[in-house]
């Protein structure tokens, strides 16, 4: 019983935050009540519960406010929004890696959509505690630093085996191109020689 009001509490206060999100972000000057915005609230969940095109509307809301916030921040003279949004750019990068890799069986549990939305919507949380902050500071960072040095190696090595490819390639081109051109010239002539005859 004790459980069940403590949960029910906690069940309170994260609908508290929401609505006070909902109030900070500007949404509620768009809507006109609260019922238009819990009624949109829960046909957006039972559309992702469904299944039906709930990737699309998953990744249209993880993106969408994420990339007008980052547009702002960059315009905006202080820099703590830019560090925000580049960690949660980081953390929604690093999940869509992992992600392709099991989406083939995740997307096969129930409710696996909704729970992808509503782990972005903890990622782009306005408040402290949010899941791109906490991810990235626990788990991105640590690795990061750890490794740092071997994938600046890597990241070197890709990118001159890269260049000396682009390289080629351009030479490989432009010897073509002058092959081409030099053949049509040719051919240009002959066909005037043969008219003049």
């Amino acid at each position: 019983m004790a459980s069940t009001s403590r949960q029910a509490a906690q069940v309170n206060r994260y609908l508290e935050l929401a609505l006070d999100y909902y109030e900070r972000s500007g949404l509620k000057k768009l809507c006109k009540s609260n019922q238009a915005v819990y009624g949109l609230g829960g046909f957006i969940g039972l559309w992702l519960a469904s299944g039906y095109l709930a990737s699309f509307i998953c990744n249209l809301i993880g993106f969408l406010y994420p990339a007008y916030k980052s547009v702002k921040a960059i315009e905006s003279v202080g820099k703590d929004d830019d560090t925000a949004w580049l960690m949660y750019w980081v953390v929604f990068a690093t999940f869509s890696v992992v992600e392709f890799f099991s989406d083939i069986l995740l997307s096969w549990f129930p409710f696996y959509f909704l729970g992808k939305c509503i782990f972005l919507l903890w990622c782009m949380a306005p408040v402290g505690w949010n899941g791109s902050n906490t991810i990235y500071r626990k788990f991105i960072r640590p690795f990061v630093l750890r490794n740092e040095s071997k994938i600046d190696d890597v990241l070197s090595t890709v990118t001159k085996g890269a260049k000396e490819i682009v390289g080629q390639a351009t030479k490989d081109a432009q010897g073509a191109l002058a092959d081409t051109a030099a053949d049509m010239a040719a051919d240009a002539v002959r066909e005037n020689m043969k008219k003049d005859e």
